[in-house]
């Protein structure tokens, strides 16, 4: 026995080669996240770009994802997943509400969600565009959760005597498209307005196809004053 302190097997720093790896991935991800969602773009993006941001090689790159639009597609699901996740959270304060204050409620979640980061508005709404089929294919399994979404929550309220029953998937489909049609164009700056705005527009068109009224005071200024919808 000759004294000496051996690590355990496979770690290096009293990490494992799992941990090492797992941080090498998040590095690449962050990585991404800035070049493809606050720098050039995906497209003017290249593998050594990313590989240079992350501080790791490009050997080190293929050995986590086989191609640069391979990340783009893990980070396009992590960006939805935040903003689900927001809308999830907000679920329970909804209950009881009327439907106005809930659609209200509901939909200001989901756009912190989707915008309180601009590199994951980007992401999800510009960056991923046309890409290839097999990233219009995730885009729009994606958006076709938000319409099961939508129709769930319009269903629940029709249920309550809340709103007139009818099958409201073409009405889910479109302003779901409507979402993300104009996040598109206010993103890329298309759409002179500010956040709080556009948040507000959507808003209304979904209340005003339901045939909801929205309380006096819910304007453009009370949008500004929520903490967690930014101009």
């Amino acid at each position: 026995m000759s004294g000496r302190i051996t690590p355990p097997e496979g770690r290096y720093g009293g990490r494992s080669a799992a941990e090492r790896r797992a941080e090498r991935r998040e590095r690449l991800m962050a990585a991404g996240l800035e070049l493809f969602g606050a720098g050039p773009g995906y497209r003017a993006t290249r593998v050594s770009d990313v590989s240079r941001a992350a501080g790791l090689s490009t050997r080190q790159f293929y050995e986590e994802f086989q191609t640069l639009e391979d990340l783009l597609a893990e980070l396009h699901l992590r960006v939805n997943d935040v903003a689900e996740r927001a809308v999830l959270a907000a679920l329970p304060e909804a209950e009881g509400m009327e439907p106005v204050e809930r659609c209200t409620h509901l939909f200001r979640a989901y756009a912190a969600g989707a915008t309180g980061d601009p590199r994951h508005t980007r992401i999800a709404f510009v960056e991923i565009i046309g890409v290839s089929p097999r990233l219009d294919r995730q885009r729009l399994t994606r958006r076709a959760r938000w319409v099961d979404f939508l129709c769930g929550q319009l269903d629940d309220a029709a249920d309550r005597g809340e709103i007139e029953r009818r099958d409201f998937r073409v009405t889910a489909a479109a302003f779901i498209g409507s979402v993300n049609g104009l996040m598109h164009d206010w993103a890329v700056g298309w759409v002179d307005a500010t956040l709080a705005e556009v948040v507000e527009e959507l808003l209304q068109m979904l209340l005003g196809r339901l045939q909801m009224i929205v309380p006096d005071g819910a304007t453009a200024a009370e949008f500004r004053e929520k903490p967690d919808i930014k101009d």
